[in-house]
């Protein structure tokens, strides 16, 4: 286990500049994300991490010690690809042997940790197999024993589980997540979907164009986004913005007013921001709710999300109960306004509660 810093990290191929000043530290033993569009830096910053990409200025350190030219191999880190790049003619167990042996370790060793991890990773059964042999799944189990083996100091993962389906992701979501708290290893994730996100992460890193837009847990960045790209990357269905006008009772959407919590300087031009689970569906004209004409209603099983008008924009309500709602049908939407978010349109930067500045 190691802690990871960032310092001043920059990187540029040519005069196109890629990041530039990143600076941040991840704590030993955590499980931290990378999350962002693609093109975002995240993959690249990973890659600076492994050593496969020259860091251009700044440095990374691993447990206290600059890495900066230090050769891949002597990092003590180990990496899992979105490819299994798995050896198709070696049976699992010498897959997951295969760099221990190239380190020169003693056969007894080699043994007894591909047993251990075999057993971590639910493969036992299927050592003698061939990676052919294998589902998706299990190739990308046999590529993650490769790699905690070796027993690093920090786990690099590149978008593993892109090539999987969409069951098989939510599966591996869950073993990537115990196999990290088993091991207590650092743990360094990159991806695009917030889901895996927030389902695996202890810290999530949100990038956008090279610079980080918000740092910490998933409560933090979900319930609190620090400016208007997090708080629309961030959740699904994705947050509902209106453009309105800050009045002393709240906020002003055409010929609507918006609850909010707290206040904020009247006339203000804002961007008004609820999230779909933070509003509720009551009878139309109800005291205190916002009248909206329902466009489509749509039953999941366990939810149903709800499309409605509202000042002829489309606010979209996730419900979590399974009801029938008819189109064209007059509904009252119920707003907690403690759950509601203010962002500046120009500066795009959170406004808090009870203040006229942005954060």
């Amino acid at each position: 286990m190691a802690q990871v810093d960032y310092r001043n990290v920059a990187k540029s191929y040519g005069t196109m500049k890629v990041m530039e000043d990143i600076s941040f530290t991840i704590p030993d033993g955590k499980f931290v994300v990378l999350l962002g569009p693609s093109g975002c830096g995240k993959t690249t910053l990973l890659r600076m991490t492994a050593g496969l990409e020259k860091i251009t200025k700044g440095e990374v350190a691993i447990g206290g010690e600059r890495m900066n030219g230090v050769h891949p191999r002597d990092r003590d880190i180990a990496m899992v690809f979105q490819s299994y790049a798995l050896y198709p003619q070696m049976s699992v167990y010498d897959n997951i042997a295969f760099g221990l042996q190239v380190r020169g370790i003693d056969k007894e060793t080699i043994k007894k940790r591909v047993k251990w991890a075999a057993g971590i990773l639910a493969l036992e059964p299927y050592l003698d197999r061939k990676p052919a042999a294998l589902s998706g799944g299990q190739r990308q189990r046999v590529a993650m024993g490769r790699s905690i083996v070796r027993e690093p100091k920090v786990f690099l993962f590149d978008e593993p589980l892109s090539n999987l389906d969409a069951k098989l992701r939510g599966q591996m979501r869950y073993e990537i997540r115990q196999l990290h708290d088993r091991v207590n290893a650092t743990t360094i994730y990159v991806t695009h979907d917030q889901i895996e996100a927030m389902t695996m992460a202890d810290i999530i890193v949100v990038m956008r164009s090279g610079e980080i837009m918000q740092m910490g847990s998933p409560d933090e960045v979900y319930d609190r986004p620090a400016n208007l790209f997090v708080a629309d990357f961030i959740g699904s269905p994705s947050i509902n913005l209106m453009a309105g006008e800050t009045a002393a009772e709240g906020v002003r959407f055409g010929k609507t007013v918006l609850p909010v919590s707290g206040s904020v300087q009247p006339g203000r031009k804002v961007v008004y921001g609820v999230r779909p689970v933070d509003i509720g569906v009551g009878e139309a004209n109800e005291p205190g709710s916002v009248p909206a004409t329902v466009l489509l209603s749509e039953t999941t099983g366990a939810e149903t999300v709800v499309h409605v008008n509202v000042e002829d924009s489309e606010v979209r309500i996730v419900i979590p109960e399974r009801r029938r709602f008819e189109r064209d049908a007059q509904v009252g939407l119920k707003i907690d306004p403690a759950k509601t978010h203010l962002f500046d349109p120009e500066s795009e930067q959170r406004i808090e509660p009870n203040a006229s500045k942005a954060a």
